[in-house]
């Protein structure tokens, strides 16, 4: 399938170039009906790379990239079960989350997020399985998850970790707070900063340079420079799974879903 259409995203190839667009309101958060599509996005991936060497992915949201899970669909699929049945339910989420990660870390094509606003939790977890992160200047990037006493659970820590390294995750994890694109480009993880709403035209501009290069040197290339951790992965996993039973966090979760205060990305 060349193009999609679905509820919460869209693809397509043009210019030898696979562009995937999130569009899921207020800031395409994931839940299942967006991993859903991601799924099919990969199991279309085998056809769609044959006619192209570089895949974008852009939010078509104004208030940013993705804001992460959506942890009010979570939480409302698992009230009232067991600790045990909580721990099951997250796990298969979590494993479904990160076998389309992969697939996306490891797809024999450059890839390049292009980021704006938020880009929060699972969100910034979506931007690292990417090759390159073209981050517009207005993007802001966080791992909040401790606030609800869980970690990150999609990938995020070995990924960042690979990327630039322990000290730059123990902040970000530690402490909760955000960097703006400038403080992500001087730490290595972003590899141009734009100007406000350029994002996606200079990952454009980036992706027809890269066309010129043999695809399958820059395949190996890849494969050389950027490993995938798959052993840390499945320890993320186990370490999500085990918070996300505790009675601690369920009282989180709930206080988080039934508070009415607007959430801090939206207009």
């Amino acid at each position: 399938m060349k193009t999609f259409r679905g509820k919460t995203l869209s693809w397509q190839v043009a210019d030898a170039t696979i562009e995937l667009l999130l569009d899921r309101a207020p800031c395409n958060e994931i839940g299942f009906q967006t991993l859903a599509e991601l799924e099919q996005f990969t199991h279309a991936l085998d056809l769609l790379q044959t006619d192209a060497h570089t895949l974008i992915v852009s939010s078509a949201r104004k208030q940013g990239f993705c804001a992460g899970a959506d942890l009010r669909e979570l939480y409302g699929h698992l009230a009232g079960t067991s600790p045990g049945q909580r721990r099951a339910g997250a796990r298969d989420f979590l494993e479904r989350i990160h076998h389309v990660a992969n697939a996306i870390d490891s797809a024999p094509l450059t890839t390049i997020a292009a980021v704006h606003g938020v880009t929060f939790g699972g969100g910034f977890e979506l931007a690292l399985t990417c090759d390159l992160i073209v981050a517009d200047k207005m993007a802001r990037f966080c791992f909040p998850e401790l606030r609800l006493g869980l970690i990150p659970g999609f990938g995020g820590i070995p990924r960042l970790k690979r990327d630039v390294g322990n000290g730059v995750v123990r902040d970000l994890l530690l402490t909760g707070r955000s960097i703006n694109a400038t403080k992500a480009q001087s730490i290595g993880l972003v590899s141009q900063v734009t100007g406000e709403g350029d994002a996606l035209r200079v990952a454009r501009a980036t992706a027809a340079q890269l066309s010129k290069f043999d695809r399958e040197t820059a395949i190996a290339a890849k494969r050389f420079i950027k490993p995938i951790p798959h052993a840390e992965l499945q320890r993320e996993i186990e370490i999500f799974c085990e918070l996300f039973s505790r009675p601690a966090v369920e009282a989180g979760l709930r206080k988080f879903v039934e508070s009415k205060d607007a959430l801090p990305y939206l207009p």
